[in-house]
């Protein structure tokens, strides 16, 4: 059934059968859950199809440590699945059974701290609001030892809230319809009136009443006996019933004795004939009950569990520790591929890591199991679900997974990518190489130009131009200026590669610094060229001709 395995029975009530499961997550995750089936019979009846829907929509807005969460819903095949958190534990009905064939009864802390953990669960689902902050008047209609869970931890939880009924909600059930189980109603309800907290109220003091005496408050020999029992509303006070059928084997000292008189008085106010004459809210009868009897610990409680229950947990520990291991092959293939998707990532290096995605989650159907104990077969087919959605279609590795929201590609794909790079690159390098090769032949061809023809002012080394005579400098002719760029003066970052051949060595006193050089003697600075009348040296300073000056 999607992404959850379903394995065998462990509780059965009249409306659905609740099994072990399994989430079977990606990236490894997994957990145990409880999974309620919907009987065949029901799940193709649409009212009891959409009362089944309606539980789920509103138990998701109770959260409180002592309701037992609803996780998910699940349709297919034509059936219903509601998807609960596991409790290990055992329900109250069992606890109680199992002390009667001890003649045993349950510790008085023990039942202060196991009935105020109930009263509080119901009082946040009482209390339970929709989105816009309306009162949902939820009222749970069923409220039975059956449907009171008591964990190995020491919390007791209220689960089931099949036969819930919200004030306003779409889909009600048949007009005069009981629901639930009679001993358990309250008059009204049996009358067909109209149900409120105060009949959840009632039937935890039912509740409260059979834990303290052991036994049944309204019995009969069919369901009409019980209803008269209970529309005639006379109840015992539950201490006298305790006394008169105490095992001689027990006693009771002074001080029980004293809490039991006065839980008497809050059992009965509980179980008042009118709603009007009970308790306000269930929290207020559930602190009541803790004052009148200090609650045992967490631990006490789990404790006393585990002592009851001993050989029922045990076996149950055994299938839950097998369905886990058995489930754990189911996510190994998953968890392969994604280490092998981390390990390639993490050689690719951070620039490519975001064009990897871990694959989608698997979508498989678990058909119904052959045994109760046998883990189901998975199928390769998809699934409808109302709450989870399906993954898309399309090959597993262009699909985004439900870890991550980057569009994965193939390995091979990847490869053509590298490929398609390296090619880029050497081509790059075989233009750039080409170019400077063109370049350096410009440049040659162009050095061999400036050698054979004679230098002209602009393109005169700085080293024979930069001692300048010592008249000029007296006389302030050196301006300083920021050199041109060099892409605007090509000629002038050449010049200093440029020197007069050998074979023209005329002129010398041209290049004696110290010897002032006359009009005459200055055969490297034409008079007549004077365009431009300046020219810049090695440190890229513009120096004017002296020659120009006066032109």
């Amino acid at each position: 059934m999607g992404r959850y395995a379903l394995y065998g029975a462990i509780a059965a009530g009249g409306m659905a059968t609740v099994h072990l499961g399994r989430l079977l997550g990606p990236v490894g995750f997994s957990r145990t859950v409880a999974i309620k089936r919907l009987h065949a019979q029901f799940a193709s009846d649409p009212e009891f199809v959409s009362m089944f829907l309606d539980e789920a929509r509103l138990a998701a807005r109770i959260r409180h440590p002592n309701v037992v969460p609803t996780l998910d819903v699940v349709a297919t095949g034509g059936e219903l699945f509601l998807v609960m958190e596991y409790v290990p534990g055992e329900s109250i009905a069992r606890l109680s059974r199992a002390l009667r064939d001890r003649n045993q009864t349950i510790p008085l802390r023990i039942l202060s701290a196991v009935m105020a953990g109930v009263l509080h669960g119901l009082h946040a689902a009482h209390e339970a609001k929709d989105e816009r902050g309306h009162p949902l008047g939820i009222v749970h209609r069923d409220m039975s030892p059956q449907n009171v869970l008591v964990g190995v931890d020491g919390v007791a939880r209220v689960l089931d809230f099949g036969v819930a009924k919200a004030a306003g909600r779409m889909q009600t059930t048949r007009d005069g319809q009981i629901k639930g189980k009679l001993s358990y109603m309250p008059p009204e309800q049996l009358r067909g009136a109209t149900v409120n907290r105060q009949t959840d109220i009632y039937a935890a003091g039912v509740m409260l009443w059979e834990l303290v005496t052991g036994q049944r408050l309204f019995t009969g020999d069919n369901e009409g006996a019980i209803v008269a029992k209970v529309l005639e509303g006379r109840i015992e006070p539950p201490s006298q019933v305790l006394f008169r059928n105490l095992p001689r084997n027990q006693t009771i000292d002074s001080g029980q004795m004293r809490s039991l008189e006065a839980l008497d008085r809050t059992i009965l106010h509980a179980l008042s004939m009118t709603p009007e004459a009970r308790f306000a809210t269930a929290r207020e009868m559930a602190l009541e009950i803790e004052r009148l009897i200090s609650p045992a610990t967490g631990s006490e409680v789990a404790d006393w569990v585990e002592q009851v229950a001993e050989d029922v947990l045990s076996s149950r520990a055994a299938m839950v520790a097998e369905i886990e291991s058995s489930a754990s092959h189911a996510v190994e293939a998953r968890e392969g591929h994604v280490q092998s998707v981390l390990s390639a990532k993490a050689t690719l290096g951070p620039g490519n890591r975001s064009s990897e995605s871990l694959p989608p989650q698997s979508v498989t159907r678990f058909d119904r199991p052959a045994s109760s104990h046998a883990p189901a077969a998975p199928t390769s087919q998809p699934v409808a679900r109302s709450s989870v959605p399906l993954p898309l279609e399309g090959p597993p590795y262009t699909q985004p997974s439900s870890i991550s929201v980057s569009t994965g590609t193939h390995g091979t794909r990847r490869a053509d990518g590298e490929r398609r790079t390296v090619v880029a690159a050497l081509v790059g390098v075989l233009l750039g190489a080409s170019v400077l090769a063109t370049a350096l032949v410009w440049r040659t061809s162009r050095d061999r130009t400036v050698a054979d023809d004679p230098p002209s002012p602009a393109s005169e080394t700085p080293a024979e131009t930069s001692p300048a005579p010592p008249a000029i400098a007296d006389a302030g002719l050196v301006a300083v200026e920021p050199a041109p760029a060099v892409a605007s003066s090509p000629p002038v970052t050449a010049a200093p590669v440029a020197s007069p051949p050998p074979t023209k060595p005329s002129k010398p006193g041209a290049r004696t610094p110290k010897t002032p050089a006359s009009p005459a003697a200055a055969p490297a600075t034409p008079t007549d060229s004077c365009e431009p009348p300046f020219w810049y040296d090695a440190t890229g300073v513009k120096r004017y001709k002296p020659q120009c000056l006066g032109k």
